[in-house]
């Protein structure tokens, strides 16, 4: 597996799981926060790479100098902190 894509993998849980300490309305435990962190990390970073975003250097040729490290961190917190929420505000539309 690619340096990078476990990058997003960790920094999208890491994500899901603040996401879901900031947003207590949208927390979904620290289990579901954390998968649904993971897939959006991977999915983000993945996304913002294919658009030529933050994720571009990393996503490019999978290089590991800094640059492409921070953009996975970046764009896999962000991913998988919007992918908890999406998750989130999903579940509770259902509840009413």
């Amino acid at each position: 597996m690619d340096m990078n894509l476990i990058i997003q993998l960790i920094a999208g849980v890491v994500g899901g799981n603040v996401a879901g300490g900031v947003l207590k309305n949208l927390n979904l435990g620290p289990l579901l926060n954390s998968v649904a962190g993971a897939v959006g990390g991977l999915g983000g970073g993945q996304i913002l790479g294919a658009l030529g975003g933050a994720g571009a250097a990393a996503a490019a040729g999978g290089g590991t100098d800094i640059a492409s490290i921070i953009a996975s961190l970046a764009s896999g917190g962000v991913g998988g902190g919007v992918l908890m929420a999406i998750v989130g505000v999903i579940k509770n539309m259902m509840k009413k």
